[in-house]
């Protein structure tokens, strides 16, 4: 680290603070979570942003605050309800995360998100950088909030050529921003990182004739800014391919299925599906004894309605979308429903299945 440190002295820092949030107090976006600093609401917009695009949070933040607007209200509420609402953004494990330290915070805490790293950082789903900021947004604490953004802005800023990709070269951003921060508004300070990495300091094509802290920049200084950050690629994600159906009973209700309370899309609800392990499973005949024999579904496929492609960080779902009918009685219990499409509204679905179900619904309204 004695490189990384060597090359903050070399900066003013004073100057740098002054740069970066004088911009920041002057260009930032006007986000729904920065009208006022309540711990709550930086909580849930932080953990919403990870992995999400801002401009995809900000209605759902909206909404969530809307039904949730405090911690007793998201502690008390049912999961249904909540994964109702998180419906579309994906990494499910978030919200049940979120709702189980806001659980926590309302009974060990009494309702007052904590204010010191050391608790902080025991509740669920909260690692350094949503410790940090919420730490620094919320309660004005100088604590580093290391993501991606900053990861970068200060790659370049400081020409710092570890791997971003290993967890261990986070230690080093952080001891990075802990000698940078400013003490005076450590909020402004790490907002401002983030803003930048956002909106200036970008992965490709950096905006370098507008950055505010450009005469700061060790990478601008030296034209290698397009090289940095260092970051190795990961891994080859593995393709799994199914079947899944919109299958309907004689009442014209749609069946479907309750996903397993752990693992992936945990308590989240699909149409029926099978995965489809070699060629010949594709057949729409070996498919409907598939069903059967996983599901213990007996039915009639009437046609391939589409394909479906989603793709998580670790895997792609292809997906072969029919209609049908169903052709045994159905017992409904917690984990098999038959509903009617107004009934579906209430439940929540991944995107892969939602997607699905627009297919079907096209498909309804095309003239026969």
């Amino acid at each position: 680290m004695l490189i990384e440190l060597k090359n903050i002295n070399k900066i003013n820092i004073t100057s740098f603070q002054n740069d970066l949030i004088t911009w920041f107090q002057q260009e930032k976006r006007d986000l729904p979570w920065r009208k006022d600093r309540d711990p709550y609401k930086v909580w849930v917009s932080e953990i919403m942003l990870q992995q999400t695009r801002v401009d995809t949070v900000i209605p759902y933040f909206n909404r969530f605050i809307e039904w949730f607007p405090d911690i007793d209200a998201l502690a008390e509420a049912e999961e249904d309800k909540v994964l109702k609402a998180w419906e579309g953004l994906g990494y499910y494990s978030r919200v049940r995360n979120l709702q189980s330290a806001v659980r926590e915070v309302k009974e060990k805490y009494h309702g007052k998100v904590p204010d010191t790293r050391e608790e902080i950082a025991t509740l669920k789903g909260v690692g350094p950088y949503t410790a940090g900021a919420i730490l620094s947004i919320a309660y004005g604490i100088p604590e580093p909030a290391v993501d991606g953004n900053v990861m970068r802005v200060l790659s370049r800023i400081l020409l710092i050529w570890e791997d971003i990709a290993k967890a261990s070269t986070r230690k080093v951003f952080e001891e990075a921003v802990r000698k940078l921060i400013s003490h005076e508004d450590p909020s402004s300070f790490n907002q401002a990182l983030m803003e930048l990495g956002a909106l200036i300091c970008t992965p490709t094509s950096p905006s370098c004739l507008l950055c505010p802290v450009r005469e700061h920049c060790q990478a601008f200084e030296e034209g290698v800014q397009n090289e940095l950050p260092v970051k190795t690629k990961k891994t080859k994600t593995r393709e799994v391919q199914l079947a899944a159906a919109v299958l309907l009973n004689e009442d014209g209700k749609i069946l479907i299925h309750k996903r397993p309370s752990d693992g992936l899309l945990a308590n989240l609800w699909e149409f029926p599906n099978v995965e489809l392990h070699h060629p010949i499973q594709h057949e729409r005949g070996t498919i409907m004894d598939l069903f059967e024999n996983s599901l213990g579904l007996n039915v009639h496929l009437n046609k391939v309605i589409g394909q479906i492609e989603h793709v998580f960080s670790h895997l792609v779902w292809k997906i072969k979308v029919y209609i049908g009918t169903i052709n045994n009685k159905i017992e409904e219990n917690s984990e098999w429903k038959l509903v009617s499409t107004e009934e579906i509204e209430e439940y929540a679905f991944p995107v892969s299945y939602q997607k699905m179900y627009q297919l079907f619904l096209k498909q309804q309204r095309t003239p026969k």
